[in-house]
């Protein structure tokens, strides 16, 4: 079984429209709303593969309670944290011409009583993973738990930390896909791999050389550190080496949940015992899959495991 944390779930809303304008009145041509944040995403894509996944989601308000149903709908297993407040929603206008652009609400104020009941439902799920039998023959040979996506604003990034100690302990593998103080935080948690993009990565530790940054992340007592280079593919840090893999070439579409696809299928290798090699083509091949599809959560399978066998690997010694 794979736990997923979102900390901070939303309503993904996704406008379609002719032409994205600044200032003008513009008609939208299409609306979606779906239950979203990176790690339901995230869940999304693992159960389309068969995986078993229990997430934990903090929901509150109405929008909340709509997510909640929503999930409920998609048959995904879920443990629901009533916070004070309204679950966020995020809007994202998406033409044919340009870049998607997307608003990200901050989130409600999430009081610490509140996150030492999430403590408590991270914890729950992680134990029924580990104590679990296999589903069948074919389900992950280890158990994991994802934390992605951000904080709620004002929330403490150290919030985060008894849910990684507490997994490791257990004997789960945890893949930290943060960013700003939490990133760091999982860091020195000892996260068995922090998966910043490079920008996260430069924000975080103010470093402008990805290999300067990610050397920061180990010596703070990351395991792994992967970063996500968009058009330049995926590369995995560790102190002694370099291991990257180049994007999938000629993949034009919607690039929104490209990065939580790409954390799935490192996630679901990982758990299946692959290498750090393959699972990077596992996750570039993922990400490509995903810019496929109209909305995030979603992948193309078939283009997933073929991109899969296509991609080389290249190791640089430090």
């Amino acid at each position: 079984m794979i736990v997923v944390v979102t900390p901070n779930p939303a309503v993904d809303v996704t406008y379609r429209v002719d032409e994205q304008r600044i200032g003008t009145t513009q008609r939208v041509r299409r609306v979606e709303r779906r239950p979203g944040g990176k790690g339901l995403n995230v869940a999304r894509v693992l159960a389309a593969e068969d995986v078993v996944t229990h997430s934990v989601l903090p929901l509150g308000g109405a929008s909340g309670t709509w997510m909640a149903d929503a999930v409920a709908a998609l048959g995904l297993p879920v443990t629901v944290v009533p916070v004070p407040g309204e679950t966020r929603s995020t809007i994202t206008v998406v033409d044919d011409l340009a870049h998607p652009t997307m608003f990200g609400e901050p989130g409600p104020d999430v009081p610490a009583m509140t996150w030492l009941r999430v403590d408590e439902a991270v914890r729950a799920a992680v134990r029924a993973a580990v104590c679990a039998e296999p589903a069948a023959p074919a389900a992950p040979d280890a158990d994991a738990l994802v934390i992605a996506g951000s904080l709620p604003v004002g929330s403490p990034p150290d919030v985060v930390v008894p849910w990684i100690t507490d997994a490791l302990a257990a004997g789960a593998l945890v893949v930290a896909d943060l960013s700003g103080p939490a990133l760091l935080a999982a860091a020195d948690a000892g996260a068995t791999i922090c998966k910043p993009n490079r920008d996260e990565l430069a924000e975080a530790t103010g470093r402008t050389d990805e290999r300067a940054g990610a050397l920061d992340l180990l010596r703070r007592g990351a395991g792994t550190v992967v970063v996500s280079r968009g058009s330049a593919g995926i590369a995995a840090h560790t102190v002694d080496a370099v291991v990257e893999v180049p994007a999938v070439p000629g993949v034009t579409g919607n690039p929104t949940g490209a990065g939580d696809a790409a954390t799935a299928g490192l996630v679901l290798a990982l758990a299946r015992g692959a290498d750090i090699a393959t699972a990077l083509r596992t996750a570039a091949a993922f990400g490509a899959a995903a810019v496929l599809r109209p909305v995030a959560g979603e992948i193309d399978h078939d283009a997933a495991h073929r991109f899969t066998t296509d991609l080389e690997t290249t190791r640089s010694h430090a």
